[in-house]
């Protein structure tokens, strides 16, 4: 049963499920244009030399892309996690020790892989 203010404003039991359903879907169309770009990218440099693609990547579109790409990626799958542990887990000590751990560690991630993008688009890189 919903109020009638509830049904208008669009906020759930809890009053803020919508922003992270919203957040989970725009992530997710967000991701279809940046996966058809990045497998069409990585069928386009299959076989070609570290060069090659180091120069791909020095791209400065390519490289936002693929930051992009990463970004909307992380995010995307933090939020499908932590739908997943406030669902399941049901000891709130292990509830809230595992949604700090997947946040360091989703940011400690997406951190090294956008710098790494970075760096190699901006500095190139060795073999």
């Amino acid at each position: 049963m919903r109020t009638p203010l509830g049904k208008v404003l669009g906020l759930g039991a809890a009053r803020e499920g919508t922003g992270h359903w919203w957040s989970q879907r725009v992530t997710a169309v967000a991701l279809i244009p940046l996966s058809f770009w990045l497998v069409y990218s990585l069928i386009s440099l299959a076989g070609m030399e570290h060069a090659a693609v180091m120069g791909w990547l020095q791209n400065p579109l390519n490289a936002v892309l693929f930051v992009l790409f990463l970004g909307a990626l992380f995010y995307h799958s933090f939020l499908g996690i932590q739908v997943v542990v406030e669902d399941y887990v049901h000891v709130t000590w292990l509830k809230v020790s595992l949604l700090v751990f997947t946040q360091f560690l989703y940011f400690v991630l997406a951190g090294i892989g956008m710098l790494v993008v970075l760096r190699a688009a901006l500095v190139g890189g060795s073999p």
